[in-house]
């Protein structure tokens, strides 16, 4: 497995180093990979997930600052500070959600000299699709790449050190896939519904499908608010039991989304509670992820 997936990986890698540099060549001032190697690499990220890959591909070649490290606000409606805005002007790498999540970190990056990494660009994913795109180990996979590459760019005479980091990160998101995989014979084709399409990236790797009521789940992805009707749907879903699971953002926990997980409990259906930001009881995307595998397992159990 791990033979294809490092052949995988090093074409992936390859692609992305191609799309690094078209990025870089769109910032201003000096190349990145002219930097000093007596220098760390300066590295921002806009939501705390994508900075502790970041810091885990880097090691100590770099240093790393993520803007949104709280799970009291989602970046749609983060505002950013003067000091957020400076930190991509001086930084040397720049790792964005993109997806128009965090279009505010997009914008702050362009036209800086940092070489910069979208997530959601890795997979072809744009805006309008869903953007909690690190939810998707696909995702996942080729944004490693592309960081690794981004560090290659701005440390060459350093490569080898960093492909040791990519090879043991790979190593550690190797065991959430296997974990997906084992979880795959309970959990696909049984039907989940969610307050909000936040975890369906994992979801889909589950193989798991999405019963949300349309009209609901239609009204969530607009950020707008579901009808009186759409509410009862979802409500009478949950209480007749027919979800495996209630997939809840506590995150933005509301009046609705109370009565829907008062719903679940009464049709004894599990609630996978999660937010959107990494919560601080993980330092670690891969642990994060992992944790959440082991959540949806047990709830279809």
């Amino acid at each position: 497995m791990m033979g294809i997936r490092r052949m995988r990986t090093v074409l992936a890698a390859g692609c992305a180093m191609a799309v690094v540099a078209g990025m870089a060549a769109c910032g201003s001032g000096a190349s990145s990979s002219q930097k000093d190697s007596g220098d760390g690499i300066a590295v921002v990220a806009s939501i705390n997930q994508w900075g502790s890959v970041a810091r885990d591909l880097g090691g100590d070649k770099v240093e790393v600052r993520s803007i949104m490290t709280s799970t009291n606000v989602e970046a749609h409606d983060y505002e950013p500070t003067s000091s957020d805005i400076a930190a991509f002007g001086k930084a040397d790498v720049a790792v964005v959600n993109g997806a128009d999540y965090d279009s505010w970190a997009s914008k702050a990056a362009a036209g800086t000299k940092a070489t910069v990494v979208d997530a959601a660009k890795t997979d072809g994913i744009k805006a309008g699709d869903n953007p909690h795109v690190w939810f998707s180990k696909d995702v996942r996979e080729k944004t490693a790449d592309a960081i690794t590459a981004a560090y290659e760019q701005a440390m060459p005479e350093q490569k080898d050190y960093f492909e040791q980091r990519h090879k043991a990160w790979e190593a550690r998101e190797q065991k959430v896939e296997d974990k997906i995989t084992a979880a795959k014979a309970k959990t696909e084709g049984m039907p989940y519904a969610a307050s909000e399409s936040v975890a369906w990236y994992l979801a889909d790797d589950l193989g798991m499908t999405d019963a949300t009521p349309s009209g609901y789940r239609n009204a969530s992805a607009n950020e707008s608010e579901p009808s009186p009707a759409d509410v009862k749907q979802f409500v009478d879903l949950l209480k007749a039991g027919k979800p495996k699971a209630f997939v809840l953002n506590t995150q933005e926990a509301n009046d609705t989304t109370k009565q829907l997980e008062a719903a679940a409990s009464e049709g004894k259906v599990p609630v996978v509670g999660l937010t959107e930001q990494m919560p601080k009881d993980y330092d670690d995307l891969t642990d994060w992820m992992g944790a959440l595998v082991d959540d949806f397992t047990a709830a279809v159990k």
